[in-house]
């Protein structure tokens, strides 16, 4: 449980070291385009070589793409019903911290709008973090520290740039500094708490049931990848982040072998 917990803290980190880059510099949108890219192709290589591959020697491919697709709908339903209620303020257009519209620190809004927003905000925030440490809980269960080490050092590098961008994003928006370091400070103690949970509930499943739950794991990363760091990624950078997203899978799958 220790052990579950303090991975859970050093892949966590990475979200406050973003949230504090992207306040204190300001990165050009390419860079961070690029960052982002980098980060998902980490994570797509993660999910696809480690979770999946994992999810398929422990059981079934039924219970394998079932729970794969769970995942994804799990991630899909609330994320829809958080645009919606940040969508609220004039000054976004969507859920996540990137979505400001332009000279969105000029537009009024009141303050229920405000903290409808900013509520919205922070759930999604830990709702993009949540599938990602619950895999380094249940990483560490089905394959002992081999998984988890890969997923931690996955996530880690996942972590950095979307907090990054979104620090950006919400700064622009007209949040104060001490507001967004407490929102991703809130998020990075909630997030190992999932990591603990993923590793209590795969303690003695049925391996059928383990697959399940590594794969749904999987699902929620891809979706949260296609929901907000992909699409971010190319809109500010434009077709170089595909390079980007490109070294980044290469570097974590290099990561999974020399740790293999």
């Amino acid at each position: 449980m220790l052990t579950a917990l303090l991975y859970g803290v050093l892949a966590s980190s990475g979200l406050l070291i973003g949230a504090v880059i992207g306040l204190v510099t300001a990165p050009p949108r390419r860079l961070v385009a690029a960052v982002v890219a980098f980060g998902s192709g980490v994570l797509v290589s993660a999910l696809t070589f480690e979770l999946m591959e994992e999810a398929f020697t422990e059981g079934s491919p039924a219970f394998t793409i079932g729970g794969f697709l769970l995942g994804a709908v799990i991630y899909v339903v609330p994320d829809v019903l958080l645009e919606r209620m940040a969508a609220r303020s004039p000054r976004r257009e969507g859920r996540d911290p990137q979505d400001v519209v332009a000279g969105a620190q000029q537009i009024p809004q009141t303050p229920e709008q405000a903290t409808v927003s900013g509520v919205a905000l922070l759930v999604g925030a830990a709702l993009n973090g949540i599938p990602e440490n619950a895999a380094i809980g249940i990483g560490l269960v089905a394959d002992g520290q081999r998984l988890a080490l890969v997923l931690l050092g996955a996530v880690f590098l996942g972590n950095v740039p979307g907090s990054m961008s979104s620090a950006v994003g919400m700064a622009k928006e007209g949040r104060s500094p001490a507001y967004i370091l407490a929102a991703w400070g809130i998020v990075a103690g909630a997030s190992p708490l999932a990591t603990v949970i993923g590793y209590s509930l795969l303690s003695g499943l049925s391996s059928n049931l383990t697959a399940a739950l590594l794969a749904l794991a999987a699902g929620a990363i891809l979706a949260m990848l296609a929901d907000t760091m992909m699409p971010e990624a190319f809109q500010n950078g434009g077709p170089l982040v595909a390079l980007a997203t490109a070294v980044g899978f290469a570097c974590a799958f290099l990561l999974s072998h020399l740790t293999g």
